[in-house]
């Protein structure tokens, strides 16, 4: 469903990501995670028409979708969501998630779609709401509701779990499962390994703009250039010795 060839974004002299290629299968759960400041984020935006790329490919259901802007990109199916929520303020929660609701065909429709979609994401009783009053969590679920109203073939979700709770975790891990489930391919960069080891069925690993491994979220979690990637050289030897 999505492949990157060889792509690459260099910001003056730093290579925010370097010559990165991956394939996502369509009906998957994919992780992208990393350090930070390992270029994930900065991928999403060259996926998504946010960013062109300075070299590479970038295919969408066969596509090349390569330097297309971002609501072209979005209208093909391919929905990100940002890690810092920033929802229209003045306006419901309601009409926050109808926002994204524009392939509907009048405002009525797209109205009544928006609130199912607060429904399924557990928003369906904070509908009236001011979306500014919502707590971190109403937020990140906004947020998740306002790019499931696009109606994406493929979701990219950056840092959804950042900041919640592990109660709050809990609830929207199933959530990720359940739009999978319901015919949405997703990506996602995620810190929270629990996550990742639950939901992902691939995950690829960044550091320093390169991809440095990929494979199922065990296999990847035991590469040593992945152990040493978050916790520093010598790593993988310190772990390996016998206690």
């Amino acid at each position: 469903m999505l492949e990157l060839k060889d792509v690459s974004k260099r910001f003056g002299g730093l290579a925010a990501v370097d010559s990165v290629s991956l394939v996502l299968q369509e009906g998957r759960i994919g992780a992208l995670i990393g350090p930070n400041g390992a270029g994930k984020t900065t991928c999403f935006g060259l996926m998504s028409g946010f960013i062109r790329p300075d070299q590479g490919q970038v295919v969408f259901c066969g596509r090349d979708i390569t330097g297309w802007p971002a609501h072209q990109v979005s209208r093909e199916g391919l929905v990100r969501t940002f890690q810092i929520v920033q929802p229209f303020t003045g306006q419901s929660v309601l009409e926050n998630i109808a926002v994204g609701a524009q392939r509907r065909r009048s405002r009525g429709a797209a109205i009544a779609f928006a609130a199912e979609v607060a429904a399924r994401v557990g928003l369906g009783e904070e509908l009236a709401k001011p979306a500014e009053s919502l707590p971190i969590a109403g937020r990140k679920r906004l947020e998740l509701a306002r790019a499931l109203a696009a109606e994406p073939r493929l979701l990219l979700l950056d840092e959804v779990l950042a900041g919640l709770n592990p109660a709050e975790i809990a609830e929207v891990v199933p959530l990720i499962e359940s739009i999978r489930a319901g015919g949405t391919t997703v990506l996602m960069i995620e810190h929270v390994m629990q996550a990742v080891m639950s939901l992902a069925d691939e995950v690829w690993v960044l550091a320093h703009g390169s991809l440095i491994a990929a494979g199922t979220p065990e296999a990847v979690t035991r590469d040593p250039a992945v152990i040493e990637a978050y916790l520093g050289p010598g790593a993988a030897a310190r772990l390996a010795q016998p206690t």
